[in-house]
Protein backbone atom coordinates (compact mmCIF):
# COMPACT_ATOMS: atom_id res chain seq x y z
CA UNK A 1 0.00 0.00 0.00
CA UNK A 2 1.36 3.42 -0.87
CA UNK A 3 1.79 6.29 1.58
CA UNK A 4 -0.86 8.70 2.82
CA UNK A 5 0.24 11.26 0.25
CA UNK A 6 -1.25 9.13 -2.51
CA UNK A 7 -4.56 8.74 -0.72
CA UNK A 8 -5.42 12.41 -0.64
CA UNK A 9 -3.92 15.70 -1.73
CA UNK A 10 -2.19 16.54 1.54
CA UNK A 11 -2.52 20.20 2.57
CA UNK A 12 0.43 22.03 4.04
CA UNK A 13 0.75 21.70 7.77
CA UNK A 14 1.53 24.39 10.29
CA UNK A 15 -0.53 27.54 10.74
CA UNK A 16 -1.41 27.65 7.02
CA UNK A 17 -4.12 25.01 7.52
CA UNK A 18 -7.70 26.29 7.64
CA UNK A 19 -8.54 26.60 11.33
CA UNK A 20 -11.92 24.89 11.32
CA UNK A 21 -13.71 21.79 12.45
CA UNK A 22 -14.82 20.05 9.28
CA UNK A 23 -16.47 16.65 8.96
CA UNK A 24 -16.84 15.32 5.42
CA UNK A 25 -17.17 11.66 6.47
CA UNK A 26 -18.00 9.77 9.61
CA UNK A 27 -15.03 9.20 11.95
CA UNK A 28 -13.30 7.04 10.90
CA UNK A 29 -13.70 7.68 7.18
CA UNK A 30 -12.94 4.99 4.60
CA UNK A 31 -9.32 6.00 4.06
CA UNK A 32 -8.64 6.17 7.77
CA UNK A 33 -10.31 2.79 8.21
CA UNK A 34 -8.05 1.38 5.52
CA UNK A 35 -5.02 2.51 7.51
CA UNK A 36 -6.46 1.12 10.74
CA UNK A 37 -6.88 -2.25 9.03
CA UNK A 38 -3.25 -2.11 7.91
CA UNK A 39 -2.21 -1.12 11.44
CA UNK A 40 -4.02 -4.12 12.90
CA UNK A 41 -2.18 -6.42 10.50
CA UNK A 42 1.30 -4.87 10.80
CA UNK A 43 1.66 -3.14 14.19
CA UNK A 44 1.89 -4.93 17.54
CA UNK A 45 -1.47 -5.03 19.29
CA UNK A 46 0.00 -3.36 22.39
CA UNK A 47 0.40 -0.09 20.48
CA UNK A 48 -3.07 1.42 20.79
CA UNK A 49 -4.54 4.68 19.53
CA UNK A 50 -7.05 7.24 20.81
CA UNK A 51 -8.49 8.82 17.65
CA UNK A 52 -9.39 6.45 14.79
CA UNK A 53 -8.02 8.74 12.09
CA UNK A 54 -5.15 8.66 9.62
CA UNK A 55 -3.39 11.98 10.18
CA UNK A 56 -1.90 13.68 7.13
CA UNK A 57 -1.42 17.28 8.30
CA UNK A 58 -1.64 19.36 11.46
CA UNK A 59 -1.10 22.92 12.60
CA UNK A 60 -2.60 25.70 14.63
CA UNK A 61 -5.36 23.94 16.51
CA UNK A 62 -6.36 21.23 14.01
CA UNK A 63 -5.40 17.78 12.76
CA UNK A 64 -6.46 16.81 9.22
CA UNK A 65 -7.06 13.19 8.29
CA UNK A 66 -6.78 11.25 5.03
CA UNK A 67 -10.50 11.66 4.34
CA UNK A 68 -10.34 15.45 4.52
CA UNK A 69 -11.83 15.74 7.99
CA UNK A 70 -10.38 18.54 10.13
CA UNK A 71 -10.48 17.80 13.85
CA UNK A 72 -9.96 20.28 16.68
CA UNK A 73 -6.87 19.23 18.61
CA UNK A 74 -7.27 19.47 22.38
CA UNK A 75 -4.44 17.02 23.09
CA UNK A 76 -1.28 18.35 21.37
CA UNK A 77 0.03 14.81 20.93
CA UNK A 78 0.02 14.53 24.75
CA UNK A 79 1.47 18.00 25.38
CA UNK A 80 4.19 17.73 22.72
CA UNK A 81 3.13 20.22 20.05
CA UNK A 82 2.70 23.02 22.58
CA UNK A 83 3.77 25.77 20.16
CA UNK A 84 1.67 24.19 17.40
CA UNK A 85 2.42 21.50 14.85
CA UNK A 86 4.99 22.32 12.16
CA UNK A 87 5.80 25.72 13.65
CA UNK A 88 7.62 27.76 10.98
CA UNK A 89 10.66 28.42 13.19
CA UNK A 90 11.01 24.73 13.97
CA UNK A 91 10.55 23.73 10.34
CA UNK A 92 13.22 26.18 9.20
CA UNK A 93 15.69 25.09 11.88
CA UNK A 94 15.20 21.41 11.07
CA UNK A 95 15.56 21.95 7.34
CA UNK A 96 18.80 23.86 7.81
CA UNK A 97 20.27 21.25 10.17
CA UNK A 98 19.28 18.19 8.15
CA UNK A 99 21.15 19.64 5.16
CA UNK A 100 24.31 20.05 7.26
CA UNK A 101 24.54 16.69 9.06
CA UNK A 102 22.04 14.33 10.64
CA UNK A 103 24.21 12.53 13.20
CA UNK A 104 27.71 12.17 14.55
CA UNK A 105 26.85 10.97 18.08
CA UNK A 106 27.65 13.68 20.58
CA UNK A 107 29.87 11.27 22.50
CA UNK A 108 32.01 10.80 19.38
CA UNK A 109 32.15 14.24 17.76
CA UNK A 110 30.38 16.94 19.79
CA UNK A 111 28.52 19.82 18.15
CA UNK A 112 27.31 23.29 19.10
CA UNK A 113 23.54 22.74 19.18
CA UNK A 114 23.71 20.16 22.00
CA UNK A 115 25.76 22.56 24.12
CA UNK A 116 23.41 25.43 23.25
CA UNK A 117 20.35 23.43 24.34
CA UNK A 118 22.09 22.57 27.62
CA UNK A 119 22.97 26.23 28.15
CA UNK A 120 19.36 27.27 27.47
CA UNK A 121 17.97 24.68 29.88
CA UNK A 122 20.47 25.69 32.57
CA UNK A 123 19.29 29.27 32.16
CA UNK A 124 15.50 28.86 32.02
CA UNK A 125 14.86 26.10 34.58
CA UNK A 126 14.03 27.18 38.15
CA UNK A 127 16.81 28.42 40.42
CA UNK A 128 19.85 30.63 39.99
CA UNK A 129 22.41 28.06 41.18
CA UNK A 130 25.07 26.55 38.91
CA UNK A 131 23.47 23.90 36.68
CA UNK A 132 24.41 21.35 34.06
CA UNK A 133 22.30 19.27 31.64
CA UNK A 134 22.43 15.98 29.76
CA UNK A 135 20.24 15.18 26.75
CA UNK A 136 18.36 11.99 25.97
CA UNK A 137 15.59 10.73 23.69
CA UNK A 138 12.42 10.26 25.74
CA UNK A 139 10.85 11.23 29.02
CA UNK A 140 11.26 7.75 30.47
CA UNK A 141 14.95 7.81 29.57
CA UNK A 142 15.34 11.17 31.29
CA UNK A 143 13.69 9.86 34.47
CA UNK A 144 15.90 6.77 34.49
CA UNK A 145 19.02 8.89 34.15
CA UNK A 146 17.89 11.31 36.85
CA UNK A 147 17.57 8.35 39.21
CA UNK A 148 21.01 7.06 38.15
CA UNK A 149 22.54 10.45 38.84
CA UNK A 150 20.83 10.78 42.23
CA UNK A 151 21.97 7.33 43.31
CA UNK A 152 25.55 8.01 42.26
CA UNK A 153 25.56 11.40 44.00
CA UNK A 154 24.12 10.16 47.30
CA UNK A 155 25.48 6.63 47.38
CA UNK A 156 22.00 5.52 48.47
CA UNK A 157 19.74 3.01 46.63
CA UNK A 158 16.07 3.79 47.34
CA UNK A 159 13.69 5.97 45.33
CA UNK A 160 10.24 7.21 46.36
CA UNK A 161 7.47 7.97 43.87
CA UNK A 162 3.88 8.93 44.61
CA UNK A 163 0.37 7.55 44.30
CA UNK A 164 -1.17 8.23 40.86
CA UNK A 165 2.23 9.06 39.37
CA UNK A 166 3.26 8.24 35.82
CA UNK A 167 6.91 8.23 34.77
CA UNK A 168 7.18 5.95 31.72
CA UNK A 169 7.08 2.45 30.27
CA UNK A 170 10.65 1.19 30.74
CA UNK A 171 11.34 -1.26 33.55
CA UNK A 172 12.45 1.29 36.14
CA UNK A 173 9.84 3.85 35.18
CA UNK A 174 7.10 1.21 35.25
CA UNK A 175 8.16 0.55 38.83
CA UNK A 176 7.84 4.28 39.55
CA UNK A 177 4.45 4.46 37.80
CA UNK A 178 1.44 3.82 40.02
CA UNK A 179 -1.17 2.62 37.51
CA UNK A 180 -1.31 -1.07 36.63
CA UNK A 181 -3.48 -1.11 33.49
CA UNK A 182 -2.35 -0.55 30.86
CA UNK A 183 1.18 0.37 31.91
CA UNK A 184 2.40 -2.41 34.21
CA UNK A 185 0.05 -5.37 34.06
CA UNK A 186 1.91 -8.54 33.14
CA UNK A 187 5.26 -6.84 32.54
CA UNK A 188 7.00 -7.52 35.87
CA UNK A 189 9.13 -8.13 37.81
CA UNK A 190 10.07 -4.49 38.13
CA UNK A 191 13.17 -2.69 39.37
CA UNK A 192 13.81 -2.96 43.09
CA UNK A 193 14.23 -0.29 45.77
CA UNK A 194 11.25 1.72 44.55
CA UNK A 195 8.70 2.81 47.15
CA UNK A 196 5.45 4.76 47.04
CA UNK A 197 4.08 7.56 49.20
CA UNK A 198 0.61 9.15 49.30
CA UNK A 199 0.07 12.26 47.18
CA UNK A 200 -1.90 15.33 48.10
CA UNK A 201 -5.23 14.89 46.23
CA UNK A 202 -7.47 17.68 47.54
CA UNK A 203 -10.64 16.50 45.79
CA UNK A 204 -10.44 13.09 47.43
CA UNK A 205 -8.38 13.36 50.63
CA UNK A 206 -9.60 16.73 51.99
CA UNK A 207 -6.19 17.43 53.54
CA UNK A 208 -4.30 20.70 53.56
CA UNK A 209 -0.91 20.73 51.90
CA UNK A 210 1.07 20.55 55.16
CA UNK A 211 -1.19 17.76 56.46
CA UNK A 212 -0.74 15.72 53.28
CA UNK A 213 3.02 16.30 53.36
CA UNK A 214 3.22 15.16 56.98
CA UNK A 215 1.38 11.97 56.01
CA UNK A 216 3.69 11.31 53.07
CA UNK A 217 6.86 12.01 55.05
CA UNK A 218 5.69 9.68 57.82
CA UNK A 219 5.28 6.87 55.27
CA UNK A 220 8.70 7.60 53.77
CA UNK A 221 10.40 7.66 57.19
CA UNK A 222 8.80 4.43 58.34
CA UNK A 223 8.96 2.38 55.14
CA UNK A 224 12.26 3.59 53.65
CA UNK A 225 14.24 5.87 55.94
CA UNK A 226 16.14 8.93 54.83
CA UNK A 227 19.50 7.18 55.26
CA UNK A 228 18.51 4.77 52.48
CA UNK A 229 16.79 7.25 50.19
CA UNK A 230 18.55 8.67 47.12
CA UNK A 231 15.66 10.59 45.59
CA UNK A 232 12.03 11.58 45.61
CA UNK A 233 10.49 11.74 42.12
CA UNK A 234 7.26 13.68 41.63
CA UNK A 235 5.28 15.47 38.94
CA UNK A 236 4.45 18.95 40.31
CA UNK A 237 1.06 18.49 38.62
CA UNK A 238 0.40 14.89 37.76
CA UNK A 239 -0.23 14.05 34.12
CA UNK A 240 -1.55 10.58 33.39
CA UNK A 241 -2.58 10.30 37.05
CA UNK A 242 -5.38 12.80 36.46
CA UNK A 243 -3.93 16.32 36.42
CA UNK A 244 -3.92 16.23 40.20
CA UNK A 245 -2.83 19.58 41.62
CA UNK A 246 -1.41 19.15 45.15
CA UNK A 247 -2.70 21.43 47.86
CA UNK A 248 -0.70 24.57 48.60
CA UNK A 249 2.22 23.82 50.87
CA UNK A 250 2.58 20.15 49.98
CA UNK A 251 5.47 20.41 47.55
CA UNK A 252 7.45 23.01 49.54
CA UNK A 253 7.24 20.76 52.62
CA UNK A 254 8.52 17.75 50.66
CA UNK A 255 11.37 19.84 49.24
CA UNK A 256 12.28 21.10 52.70
CA UNK A 257 12.36 17.55 54.07
CA UNK A 258 14.56 16.41 51.18
CA UNK A 259 17.01 19.27 51.76
CA UNK A 260 17.24 18.46 55.47
CA UNK A 261 17.89 14.77 54.79
CA UNK A 262 20.26 14.90 51.79
CA UNK A 263 17.65 13.43 49.46
CA UNK A 264 17.60 14.58 45.83
CA UNK A 265 14.29 16.16 44.85
CA UNK A 266 13.50 15.31 41.21
CA UNK A 267 10.69 17.22 39.52
CA UNK A 268 9.29 15.30 36.56
CA UNK A 269 8.21 18.19 34.33
CA UNK A 270 7.93 16.12 31.18
CA UNK A 271 4.24 16.98 30.69
CA UNK A 272 4.11 20.22 32.69
CA UNK A 273 7.19 21.93 31.28
CA UNK A 274 7.64 24.71 28.74
CA UNK A 275 4.82 27.19 29.38
CA UNK A 276 2.12 24.52 29.62
CA UNK A 277 0.95 25.57 33.11
CA UNK A 278 1.14 29.33 32.59
CA UNK A 279 4.69 29.42 33.91
CA UNK A 280 7.72 28.18 32.06
CA UNK A 281 7.80 25.25 34.51
CA UNK A 282 5.15 24.05 36.95
CA UNK A 283 7.66 24.13 39.81
CA UNK A 284 7.37 27.92 39.57
CA UNK A 285 3.63 27.69 40.21
CA UNK A 286 4.42 26.26 43.65
CA UNK A 287 7.54 28.30 44.39
CA UNK A 288 9.90 25.32 44.53
CA UNK A 289 13.38 24.79 43.10
CA UNK A 290 14.10 21.13 42.24
CA UNK A 291 17.56 19.60 42.56
CA UNK A 292 17.00 17.83 39.24
CA UNK A 293 14.31 18.46 36.63
CA UNK A 294 13.38 16.13 33.78
CA UNK A 295 11.95 17.54 30.56
CA UNK A 296 10.78 16.18 27.20
CA UNK A 297 7.47 16.44 25.27
CA UNK A 298 7.15 20.17 24.42
CA UNK A 299 10.91 20.74 24.39
CA UNK A 300 11.48 20.35 20.62
CA UNK A 301 8.23 21.10 18.80
CA UNK A 302 7.49 17.45 18.06
CA UNK A 303 10.95 15.95 17.63
CA UNK A 304 12.21 13.36 20.14
CA UNK A 305 14.38 14.99 22.78
CA UNK A 306 14.57 14.87 26.57
CA UNK A 307 16.84 16.25 29.25
CA UNK A 308 17.93 16.11 32.84
CA UNK A 309 18.97 19.49 34.24
CA UNK A 310 20.11 20.15 37.76
CA UNK A 311 22.59 21.29 40.34
CA UNK A 312 26.06 21.08 38.85
CA UNK A 313 27.52 19.15 41.77
CA UNK A 314 24.80 16.50 41.46
CA UNK A 315 24.92 16.29 37.67
CA UNK A 316 28.71 15.85 37.79
CA UNK A 317 28.49 12.85 40.11
CA UNK A 318 28.39 10.37 37.20
CA UNK A 319 31.75 9.27 35.82
CA UNK A 320 32.70 9.96 32.18
CA UNK A 321 30.81 7.53 29.94
CA UNK A 322 28.18 6.85 32.59
CA UNK A 323 25.62 9.05 30.83
CA UNK A 324 24.71 9.28 27.17
CA UNK A 325 23.23 7.23 24.35
CA UNK A 326 23.66 6.88 20.63
CA UNK A 327 20.88 9.28 19.68
CA UNK A 328 20.76 11.44 22.81
CA UNK A 329 20.80 15.10 21.80
CA UNK A 330 20.50 14.34 18.09
CA UNK A 331 21.49 17.47 16.14
CA UNK A 332 18.15 17.73 14.31
CA UNK A 333 16.21 17.49 17.56
CA UNK A 334 18.55 20.03 19.15
CA UNK A 335 17.99 22.48 16.30
CA UNK A 336 14.24 22.07 16.76
CA UNK A 337 14.59 22.58 20.52
CA UNK A 338 16.51 25.83 20.13
CA UNK A 339 13.81 27.12 17.80
CA UNK A 340 11.05 26.00 20.16
CA UNK A 341 12.73 27.57 23.20
CA UNK A 342 13.01 30.82 21.22
CA UNK A 343 9.25 30.69 20.62
CA UNK A 344 8.51 29.92 24.28
CA UNK A 345 10.64 32.80 25.49
CA UNK A 346 9.93 35.47 22.88
CA UNK A 347 6.53 34.82 21.32
CA UNK A 348 4.25 35.19 24.34
CA UNK A 349 3.64 31.51 25.05
CA UNK A 350 3.40 31.85 28.83
CA UNK A 351 0.83 34.61 28.47
CA UNK A 352 -1.09 32.58 25.90
CA UNK A 353 -1.18 29.56 28.20
CA UNK A 354 -2.75 31.72 30.89
CA UNK A 355 -5.35 33.04 28.43
CA UNK A 356 -6.25 29.50 27.37
CA UNK A 357 -6.39 28.46 31.01
CA UNK A 358 -8.89 31.19 31.79
CA UNK A 359 -11.14 29.95 28.99
CA UNK A 360 -10.83 26.31 30.05
CA UNK A 361 -11.46 27.07 33.72
CA UNK A 362 -14.42 29.30 32.90
CA UNK A 363 -16.13 26.90 30.53
CA UNK A 364 -15.47 23.75 32.53
CA UNK A 365 -16.33 25.52 35.78
CA UNK A 366 -19.71 26.43 34.30
CA UNK A 367 -20.24 22.78 33.36
CA UNK A 368 -19.38 21.75 36.91
CA UNK A 369 -21.87 24.23 38.36
CA UNK A 370 -24.62 22.93 36.08
CA UNK A 371 -23.92 19.18 36.11
CA UNK A 372 -23.09 17.27 39.32
CA UNK A 373 -21.41 14.55 37.25
CA UNK A 374 -18.48 16.95 36.88
CA UNK A 375 -16.98 16.45 40.30
CA UNK A 376 -13.87 18.57 39.98
CA UNK A 377 -12.18 20.99 37.58
CA UNK A 378 -8.49 21.61 38.20
CA UNK A 379 -5.24 22.62 36.60
CA UNK A 380 -3.08 25.58 35.69
CA UNK A 381 -2.64 27.34 32.38
CA UNK A 382 -3.36 25.22 29.32
CA UNK A 383 -3.32 22.05 31.43
CA UNK A 384 -6.81 21.61 32.85
CA UNK A 385 -8.94 18.57 33.58
CA UNK A 386 -12.47 17.60 34.52
CA UNK A 387 -13.05 14.62 36.82
CA UNK A 388 -16.34 12.76 36.27
CA UNK A 389 -18.16 11.07 39.13
CA UNK A 390 -21.39 9.39 40.11
CA UNK A 391 -23.25 12.36 41.63
CA UNK A 392 -24.95 10.14 44.21
CA UNK A 393 -21.77 8.61 45.62
CA UNK A 394 -18.86 10.72 44.37
CA UNK A 395 -17.25 7.55 43.06
CA UNK A 396 -15.28 7.74 39.79
CA UNK A 397 -17.35 7.25 36.63
CA UNK A 398 -15.02 5.82 34.00
CA UNK A 399 -17.92 4.77 31.79
CA UNK A 400 -19.26 8.30 31.46
CA UNK A 401 -15.75 9.62 30.81
CA UNK A 402 -15.14 7.14 28.01
CA UNK A 403 -18.53 7.90 26.46
CA UNK A 404 -17.92 11.67 26.45
CA UNK A 405 -14.46 11.25 24.94
CA UNK A 406 -15.68 8.84 22.25
CA UNK A 407 -18.60 11.08 21.30
CA UNK A 408 -16.36 14.15 21.16
CA UNK A 409 -13.89 12.45 18.83
CA UNK A 410 -16.74 11.25 16.61
CA UNK A 411 -17.80 14.90 16.27
CA UNK A 412 -14.31 16.04 15.34
CA UNK A 413 -12.70 17.02 18.66
CA UNK A 414 -9.66 15.13 19.91
CA UNK A 415 -9.67 14.79 23.71
CA UNK A 416 -7.63 12.54 25.97
CA UNK A 417 -8.67 10.65 29.07
CA UNK A 418 -6.48 9.94 32.08
CA UNK A 419 -6.58 9.26 35.81
CA UNK A 420 -5.93 6.25 37.99
CA UNK A 421 -9.65 5.51 37.85
CA UNK A 422 -10.06 6.36 34.17
CA UNK A 423 -12.54 9.12 34.99
CA UNK A 424 -10.72 12.30 33.90
CA UNK A 425 -10.70 14.17 30.60
CA UNK A 426 -7.60 16.32 30.20
CA UNK A 427 -7.40 19.39 28.03
CA UNK A 428 -3.99 20.12 26.51
CA UNK A 429 -4.65 22.35 23.49
CA UNK A 430 -1.70 23.70 21.53
CA UNK A 431 -0.97 27.28 22.50
CA UNK A 432 -1.43 28.15 18.82
CA UNK A 433 -5.17 27.40 18.95
CA UNK A 434 -7.52 30.35 18.45
CA UNK A 435 -10.17 31.29 21.00
CA UNK A 436 -13.06 30.59 18.62
CA UNK A 437 -11.78 27.11 17.80
CA UNK A 438 -11.18 26.36 21.48
CA UNK A 439 -14.71 27.45 22.38
CA UNK A 440 -16.13 25.32 19.56
CA UNK A 441 -14.23 22.31 20.82
CA UNK A 442 -15.57 22.85 24.33
CA UNK A 443 -19.08 23.23 22.91
CA UNK A 444 -18.73 19.76 21.39
CA UNK A 445 -17.51 18.28 24.68
CA UNK A 446 -20.38 19.90 26.55
CA UNK A 447 -22.89 18.51 24.07
CA UNK A 448 -21.36 15.06 24.40
CA UNK A 449 -21.71 15.25 28.17
CA UNK A 450 -25.32 16.40 27.91
CA UNK A 451 -26.13 13.50 25.58
CA UNK A 452 -24.26 10.85 27.59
Amino acid sequence: MSSAATLIDVPLGGPTLPQERRLVTAIPGPRSQELLDRKAAAVAAGVGHTAPVHAVAAGGGVVVDADGNSLIDLGSGIAVTTIGNAHPKVVAAVQEQVAQFTHTCFMIAPYDSYVSVAEALNRITPGDHAKKSALFNSGAEAVENAVKIARKHTGKPAVVAFDHGYHGRTNLTMALTAKSMPYKHGFGPFASEVYRAPLSYPFRDGLSGPEAAEKAISVIDKQVGADNLAAVVIEPIQGEGGFIVPADGFLPAIVEWCRANEVVFIADEIQTGFARTGEMFASEVFGIVPDLITTAKGIAGGLPLAAVTGRAEIMDAAHAGGLGGTYGGNPIACAAALAAIDVFENDGMVKRAREIGAILQGRLGALQAADPRVGDVRGHGAMVAAEFVDPATGEPDAGLTAAVAKASIAQGVIVLTCGTYGNVIRFLPPLSIGDDLLHEGLDVVAAALAAA
